[in-house]
Parts: C-alpha cells; sequence; structure tokens
C-alpha cells in the first residue's frame, strides 16, 4: 500500500506544471543554468527511475536529498515529532470523548439525549478543520485573549507553551470526534440485539452492567477499526490546522515542499505519515482479530 502510495506521489508531482529546477533557481536564469539544474536534480531522468532509485534508499532509511541540498532526513527531524504530538494528543482526545459519548447515547436510545448527540456528531463531522479553527481563534483568541493566536517556537524548534496546542487539538478533535461517536453508538446498537444481550436484559442485570460487560467487548472489533481508519484524517486535517497556527509540523514542511515540486521532501513527508496511518491500521487489525478470537 504505501509502495503505491509513493508511485502516485512521484506521478501527481511530475504532472504539476513547472519543476524543481525552475522552482529553486533564481529569478532571471538562464536556459543553460537551468538545464544545469535539472541535470543535477537527476530530473533529466524518466520519473520511474527516479522513484526505484529513491526507494532503494528507504528499506536503509535514506529518504533522499530535497531539491535545494539538503538530507531530508534531517529537515524532518523536528516537524515530525511535533506532528505526531498534535496527531497523538488529538487522537487520544477523539478516543475518549467518542467512547464516553458513544456509550451515554446507546444507554439512552431514542430519548432526547441521543438525539441531541447524535445530531450534533453529524453536524461536528461535517465542518471541515479550517472552519472550526477560524471559529476557534475568533471566540479564543481575538474575543476572549484566552489564548495565543498563532504558534510560536522555541530554540528547540517545539512551541513555546503548551497552551499553544490547545487550538490546534481542539481543530482536529471537533470533527472526528462527531464521527467516532456515531461509530461507536453505531456498533453498540448493533450489540444490543445479539442473543446474550437480550438475555441479560430478561435476567435483570443493570444496564450500565449489560452495557458495559456485554455489548461493549462485542463492539470493539468495529470500534477499533472506525477509530483507526480516522487516523488518515488526522493527518490530512493536520496539514490545515499547522498552516493556519503556523504550528511547526509536516503540514508546514509539505506546503512548501509541493510550491518548490520538491518530490523527495513530498516522498518523506507522505512516507512518514503513511507509515504511522499503517502501522495504526495494523494495531485495528491486530486489536480486531484477537477480540474475535477471544469470542470463538
Amino acid at each position: 500500500m504505501l509502495v503505491t502510495l509513493l508511485a502516485l506521489v512521484f506521478a501527481a508531482v511530475e504532472l504539476l506544471p513547472g519543476d524543481a529546477a525552475s522552482a529553486t533557481s533564481d529569478r532571471g536564469a538562464s536556459a543553460a543554468d537551468l538545464a544545469a539544474r535539472r541535470h543535477l536534480l537527476g530530473l533529466d531522468r524518466p520519473v520511474w527511475r527516479r522513484f526505484l532509485d529513491w526507494m532503494t534508499g528507504l528499506p536503509t532509511g535514506n529518504l533522499g536529498t530535497s531539491a535545494r541540498g539538503q538530507k531530508v532526513t534531517d529537515l524532518l527531524a523536528d516537524p515530525l515529532p511535533n506532528t505526531l504530538v498534535l496527531a497523538a494528543s488529538a487522537f487520544a482526545i477523539t478516543v475518549v470523548l467518542a467512547l464516553l459519548l458513544g456509550c451515554w447515547t446507546a444507554a439512552r436510545p431514542g430519548r432526547l439525549a441521543d438525539r441531541v448527540i447524535s445530531h450534533t456528531s453529524v453536524a461536528a463531522f461535517a465542518v471541515p478543520e479550517f472552519v472550526v479553527s477560524a471559529l476557534l481563534l475568533l471566540v479564543l483568541s481575538l474575543w476572549t485573549g484566552w489564548l495565543p493566536a498563532v504558534t510560536v517556537t522555541g530554540g528547540d524548534g517545539r512551541p513555546a507553551s503548551w497552551t499553544m496546542l490547545i487550538m490546534p487539538v481542539l481543530s482536529l478533535v471537533v470533527p472526528q470526534t462527531g464521527w467516532n461517536a456515531r461509530v461507536v453508538r453505531g456498533a453498540l446498537a448493533d450489540q444490543a440485539s445479539t442473543p446474550h444481550v437480550e438475555s441479560a436484559h430478561l435476567d435483570g442485570l443493570p444496564p450500565y452492567r449489560i452495557l458495559l460487560w456485554h455489548q461493549l467487548p462485542g463492539a470493539v472489533p468495529a470500534i477499533a477499526t472506525g477509530i483507526a481508519t480516522s487516523t488518515g484524517l488526522l493527518f490530512g486535517g493536520a496539514v490545515v490546522v499547522e498552516a493556519l497556527f503556523n504550528y511547526p509540523g509536516i503540514g508546514t514542511v509539505l506546503a512548501g515542499a509541493v510550491a518548490a515540486r520538491d518530490t523527495p521532501l513530498i516522498a518523506g513527508v507522505v512516507m512518514c505519515a503513511g507509515a504511522v496511518v499503517s502501522l495504526v491500521l495494523l494495531v485495528a487489525d491486530l486489536i480486531r482479530h484477537a477480540t474475535l478470537g477471544a469470542r470463538a
């Protein structure tokens, strides 16, 4: 899956107008200078050959050299951990909120709380991250002044204060919580009609016990799969959120790399994000397999 994704990245950059030589050369460079730079960057070779050369270094952790002559691994050394902190924080909060809201509504099917949270979840998921970011900036920064509008980095390349993470994290949490709360609610509703849950009701067990000990374990495979699939959406939203809040992550690096048609740097960012998403999906599959195996 990653190999296919990376091949598509190389092909997509090749189809964009312009190239890395013209994007990174001095203004007014002659045709001879541009041709020499294209040869230096290997742009005169077929794209499939450049892709294979880049892939040969991947097993050793070599992500190639950017169009400006810097190692891609060095360029990602600081931004990648920042993005992982942002995405992991948003992911953890999303999981907790989705489980709480999904369990709460599943315990009150058809009631006012169930209807309100269900409709609110749909609306939250439908709102793009940049709209949520703009609203948070307006309320929490411009109107109240509670939080800084932009991220200021310290000497280590990290945000100078943890409060600068609040709005970027919330911008990612709101849409994803809406989606995952619906996933949890639906998975628990499917379990509610199973024979062992109906038997638990007939035995007179308390509703909270039935929910936690009979419905939730059976819903874990569907919940794990649904939450894992939102990891890719978190990384996609992080690109927009990081640009809006000036957050020092790979989203900012990716935006600059696309503008410079810097294929190795773009591929390096996609590789790192794709590896994390694939790992989360693998863990979700293992959880699903283990849970279904235990039930069998």
